[in-house]
């Protein structure tokens, strides 16, 4: 992944963190001080995701993306763009937390 993807996709989760706490009401637990960072959210390719989970395959990875069970991104456009989930995501839905 390039550096401008990276730029593009972390200025993406600041702008959804920045309306979450918006939505949120600015709750004591939600004030930030300039000095704490935003949570660090971190995205796994589709093989990697496949590999966390135990007997779970790439095809299922797919269909759970397509399906909107778990959240995700593409980067690039086409079949040339990578999809990228989210691992808490997929690990709290085999956990029977879905979102």
């Amino acid at each position: 992944m390039n550096n401008d993807t990276k730029t593009i996709i972390n200025n993406i989760f600041d702008e959804l963190f920045a309306l979450q706490e918006s939505i949120d009401g600015g709750t004591e637990n939600s004030v930030k001080t300039k000095e704490s960072e935003p949570p660090k959210v971190e995205m796994l390719t589709i093989k990697e995701s496949a590999a966390i989970i135990s007997g779970l395959s790439e095809h299922t990875v797919r269909k759970l993306v397509k399906q909107g069970k778990v959240k995700s991104i593409r980067t690039g456009e086409g079949k040339n763009g990578k999809i990228l989930v989210n691992k808490a995501d997929l690990v709290a839905y085999f956990n029977g937390k879905e979102s």
